[in-house]
Parts: C-alpha cells; structure tokens; sequence
C-alpha cells in the first residue's frame, strides 16, 4: 500500500481520484479511514478495489493496510485522535490537509521522529485546478517534500513555503475561490438588475469568469496588462473600473483577505 488516508471527504476523494487517474496508485493501493459507513460505500464503488477501515484502530491491524505514510483528511478537532492512534501504529510520514493544525500539534500526536507536511489547499481540487501550499518538519527531507508534491499535483499546483507562511496562502487562496463565488453572485445580481433573464446572466458570468481565468493562467500576462487591454480609453470598461475603484475595490480586497490571515493566525492558536 502506497498511501494510508485518515478521512474520506469530498478532498479526499479527489486527490485519491488524481492519483489514480495520473498512475501515482492503483486504487488497490490507497487505503481510507472513514467512519461513515455510506461514505465508505460511495468510496468503494467510485474506486473499485479500495481499502477501507472504519476507524484507525482497524486500519493498523489489518494486515492489507500500511499507515506507514498519511494523509491526514479529517476535520481539525479530529487530528489530534487520529494522529495520536496512526503514530502509535507505526504512521512515519504525514501529509495534513486539516485546516489551521500546526506542524507542532502534527508532531505531538505522530511523534517527534516523524516526518509531517503540513498543506493548505483550496477547493479548486476538486475539479482538478487546486493551488496549494505546503510546508515542512525540520524532520522532513527534500525527498518527503517531494513525495507530498506528488500527491497533490495531481490535482492542481503546489508552492512550497515556510510555516509562518501559510496564514496568508489561506487568505489568498485558501479562501480564494470563495471571492470569485463572490463577485460571481454580484456579476450575476447586477445584470438581472440591467434586465436580463437570470439563466442568461448567470450563464454570461460563468462563461466570462472561466475565460478570463483561462487567459489569465495561459497567457502568462501580467494581471494588470490584461484589464489594460480590455479598458478602451472612454469606454464602458473604463467607466466600470473607474466606479469600482472609487468604492476602493482594492482596499476592499486587501481587508478581506487580511481578515480572512488574522482569523487563520486566531484558529492556529486555538
């Protein structure tokens, strides 16, 4: 077995879904802790020939599973258990996708020995198109590293960081795509307001949302290029931007996303 995953969430079941769609594993070869029982139904059926146990304990004596490398996929206030229960059953490496659980609280549970990245991805995974960042034990070699960016490239990108770090690769992208949902829910609203059907607005924002992202990402263009680009001189581009900018759009962004990196730092500490 190549990977022993604690939870079997919807981010779970996509990495455990890029892994095996890119040759990383066979499903044989992935083993879920889940302890909900329809849960580990829906997992077997969607990747047939997965492990499955319905708790730690379980899992590190049945003689199919190895929990000799983790990935740690369950809600924050279950680490802890989880990590306590996997270390004692021989865990040596970890890889947390639990949101706010510091590396030392990893540590505390798998032991001081071992091996733990700690990461934060965004929701983007679920479809493929993640972003990630990922920071290390001093126990941690390059190799191990290594072997967390494996598995979570294979469903988006990552960017290794330091610690102290992640509070704002929360802010920016951990919380991301709630912002685009955002603007997506305002986009929409506004052009039912200028008259249009809402199926036409909500499928003119969609369309436009995926293209600009899609320009953004493949032309390598400086953001601030792109809107120039599109902003003719006294146009109707220039005089949205121009409203826009008056309410501060960018102070407005800047405080959200600072929140959103203080309230990461207060759950941290938690």
């Amino acid at each position: 077995m190549k990977l022993c995953c604690a939870g079997g969430g919807k981010m779970a079941e996509a990495l455990i879904g890029g892994l095996i769609a890119t040759g990383w594993a066979a499903a044989a070869d992935i083993g879920v802790v889940e302890i909900v029982e329809s849960r580990r139904e829906e997992l077997s059926a969607r990747f047939p020939g997965l492990v499955v146990a319905s708790s730690c304990a379980e899992a590190c004596a049945d003689d199919r599973f190895d929990v000799a490398d983790v990935l740690v996929a369950v809600k924050p206030q279950h680490v802890a258990d989880v990590a306590a229960e996997l270390g004692a059953g021989g865990a040596q490496r970890a890889l947390s996708i639990a949101a706010g659980v510091r590396i030392d609280a990893l540590l505390a549970g798998f032991g001081a020995d071992a091996r733990v990245i700690r990461a934060m991805p965004n929701t983007p995974a679920l479809v493929g198109k993640g972003a990630a960042g990922i920071a290390a034990s001093e126990s941690a070699s390059d190799d191990d590293l290594a072997w967390a960016e494996s598995i979570l490239s294979a469903v988006g990108t990552v960017v290794r960081v330091d610690e102290a770090d992640l509070d704002a690769v929360t802010g920016v992208s951990g919380s991301g795509p709630a912002y685009v949902f955002l603007l997506a829910e305002a986009m929409t609203a506004a052009g039912v307001a200028q008259g249009l059907r809402p199926e036409v607005a909500d499928g003119l924002t969609r369309q436009t949302l995926l293209g600009a992202a899609t320009l953004l990402s493949e032309s390598g263009e400086d953001p601030a290029v792109l809107r120039k680009n599109v902003t003719s001189p006294g146009g109707t581009t220039q005089a949205a931007i121009e409203e826009m900018q008056s309410q501060q759009l960018e102070r407005i962004v800047g405080d959200g996303i600072a929140a959103a990196v203080a309230r990461s730092l207060e759950l941290g500490q938690a």
